[in-house]
C-alpha cells in the first residue's frame, strides 16, 4: 500500500497546483478496498499500484460529487469539501481527479483501460438513478439493487477485473467477485446506518433515509407493513426524525427482523463471491472482513 500512496502523491502533485494538494490533503483516504483488492489480485505486477493510485482517485471524485448532490457536511467523519469550501470546489477537484485518472490510464493495454473508464459512465448513472429515486419512496427491491450496482458495485467490479486482466487470470470470475463483494459491502453499510451510533458512523443515524435514500431495510419494512403504517413511513421520508419516529421505525424494523432480511442477502452475495474464489485465501478474508462488521 504503501507504493500506492507514493503513486497518488505523485500524480496529485503533477497536477501542479498547489490549492488542489492542500485540498486533497483534507481528504481522508478511507479503507482504500478496491486498492487492496488490485493488489492482492495483481501483486507482482509492475503497474498495480499505478492501477491502484487510478482507481482511487476515481473514487474520491465520486465522493466529492456525491456530497454535493447530498448536500453532505462530513465524509468519513471529517468536514466534506463543499462543507469547508463551497459546493463550486468540491466539483471542481472532483472533475481534476477524474481528468488526472483518465490521463494515467490510457498507458495501459486496451481492454483494462477501457473497463476501468466504462465503469465510470456506469457509475455516474447509477448516481443519477439514486438522485431520481430519491424524489419519492422507493418501494422496489429490484430498482434498488440495480441503482446499487451502478453506483457503489461497478467500480469494485472493474479494479478485479481490470486487475485480473492485467496478469492473465480469468476476468470474468473476478468481476464476478467484485461484484458481489460492492453489493454485499454497501448492504452492510446501509444497514449500519440504521444499528450504528452516530460517532461510529462520522454521520447522523437513519440519515440515508432522511436524505431520501430508500435501502434494503426500508423496501423490506414496507412490504410487511399494514396500509396505516406504511403511510406513516412514507410520510417520514426525507423528513427530519424526531425521536419518537427514530424510535418507532427501528422497533417495527426490529418487529419484522428487516435488518436481518438485509444482511441474508449481503450474506448471500458474499458466499457467492467465496465459491468463485474459494482457492485464494486473501480474497476470502476480504469477504469475511467486510461481512462481519458490527451491527
Amino acid at each position: 500500500m504503501q507504493r500506492v500512496e507514493q503513486e497518488i502523491a505523485r500524480l496529485i502533485d503533477e497536477c501542479d497546483y498547489k490549492e488542489v494538494t492542500r485540498l486533497f490533503s483534507t481528504l481522508s483516504g478511507g479503507k482504500r478496498l478496491r486498492a487492496k483488492l488490485i493488489l492482492k489480485i495483481a501483486q507482482n505486477h509492475k503497474d498495480a499500484p499505478l492501477l491502484a493510485a487510478i482507481v482511487e482517485l476515481i473514487h474520491a471524485a465520486s465522493l466529492l460529487h456525491d456530497d454535493v448532490i447530498d448536500d453532505a457536511e462530513l465524509r468519513r467523519g471529517v468536514p466534506s469539501v463543499n462543507a469547508t469550501e463551497d459546493s463550486k470546489t468540491a466539483v471542481m477537484l472532483g472533475d481534476i481527479l477524474y481528468s488526472k485518472a483518465f490521463t494515467e490510464l490510457v498507458s495501459f493495454d486496451k481492454e483494462v483501460a477501457r473497463t476501468i473508464a466504462s465503469c465510470v459512465t456506469a457509475l455516474s448513472k447509477g448516481e443519477m438513478m439514486d438522485v431520481k429515486m430519491s424524489e419519492s419512496f422507493n418501494y422496489d427491491e429490484k430498482l434498488y439493487l440495480d441503482m446499487l450496482y451502478l453506483k457503489t458495485a461497478t467500480l469494485i467490479e472493474a479494479a478485479a477485473k481490470a486487475s485480473a486482466l492485467l496478469v492473465d487470470k480469468d476476468a470474468s470470475k473476478y468481476a464476478t467477485y467484485g461484484r458481489n463483494l460492492g453489493l454485499s459491502f454497501q448492504i452492510i453499510d446501509d444497514i449500519l446506518d440504521i444499528t450504528a451510533d452516530a460517532k461510529t458512523l462520522g454521520k447522523p443515524a437513519l440519515n440515508d433515509f432522511v436524505e431520501g435514500k430508500c435501502t434494503l431495510p426500508y423496501i423490506y419494512l414496507y412490504q410487511q407493513l399494514e396500509d396505516d403504517a406504511k403511510s406513516r413511513l412514507i410520510s417520514l421520508h426525507k423528513k427530519e426524525l424526531d425521536e419518537v419516529d427514530t424510535i418507532w421505525i427501528k422497533d417495527i424494523m426490529k418487529k419484522y427482523k428487516t435488518v436481518e432480511k438485509s444482511f441474508e442477502l449481503a450474506l448471500k452475495l458474499s458466499n457467492e463471491a467465496k465459491s468463485v474464489m474459494h482457492e485464494d485465501s486473501d480474497l476470502v478474508a476480504i469477504l469475511d472482513t467486510m461481512i462481519k462488521r458490527t451491527f
